[in-house]
């Protein structure tokens, strides 16, 4: 299957094909559609206007649920539509946390992360961590600010292409190994707000939440 969100994240449409059909479940042959990973939540649309309610990995492909029986079957055309708007706010909420999380193995050599999500509203990552983050919040802040406001080139593409393996960089500032849908440039982020959450003992999580438009 051939993956449209890693091509052009901003893309909300799509005409394809029914690869696989088994009841509701169906595969398709490419799809702009996003499935659930790494902590980035899936995207929101219908294919052929019934709505999608549940998107995610199958091997190398994405296993669609629909709400609603319907007559398709493989090899009848398709048309993907996603909401725009949840895509770019995913967009922007996951570079964010890459970014803060890139901040965060500076700052603590070593660290290791034992969680994140990322919602439309709000992003989270979870440190194991004996000490509590809240004193290097503001720095970590500063600097993240800093970057987006740099208007950095973010580069996102494969390092094995045949594993799906991917990454994103950042010239000049960082890189991570990640299969999540990125903005063009850091920008594109606008700005940010963190908080810390105790979640328990030895256990520290950042909260991520956008406080401009893009």
């Amino acid at each position: 299957m051939k993956k449209l969100f890693w091509e052009d994240p901003y893309a909300f449409r799509n005409e394809t094909l029914f690869e696989t059909v088994k009841g509701r479940e169906v595969e398709l042959r490419e799809s702009v559609f996003y499935a659930f990973s790494g902590g980035q939540e899936s995207d929101s649309g219908t294919i052929n206007d019934i709505p999608v309610t549940k998107a995610e990995k199958s091997g190398p492909s994405i296993l669609y649920t629909l709400a609603a029986d319907h007559p398709f079957k493989a090899g009848d055309p398709a048309v993907v539509v996603i909401d725009g708007e949840r895509r770019k706010l995913l967009i922007r909420l996951h570079f964010a946390a890459e970014i803060v999380l890139w901040l965060f193995m500076q700052t603590f050599p070593g660290i290791e992360k034992i969680g994140a999500h990322i919602s439309p509203t709000k992003a989270r990552l979870d440190f194991l961590l004996p000490e509590s983050i809240s004193p290097v919040l503001p720095a970590i802040r500063t600097a993240a600010e800093d970057l987006i406001l740099r208007d950095l080139p973010v580069i996102s593409a494969f390092r094995d292409e045949q594993a799906e393996r991917r990454y994103w960089e950042v010239p000049g500032f960082g890189s991570l190994p990640c299969g999540g849908t990125h903005p063009r440039s850091t920008a594109e982020v606008g700005g940010i707000r963190l908080a810390r959450n105790n979640i328990g003992r030895g256990k520290e999580r950042v909260e991520i939440t956008l406080v401009s438009c893009a």
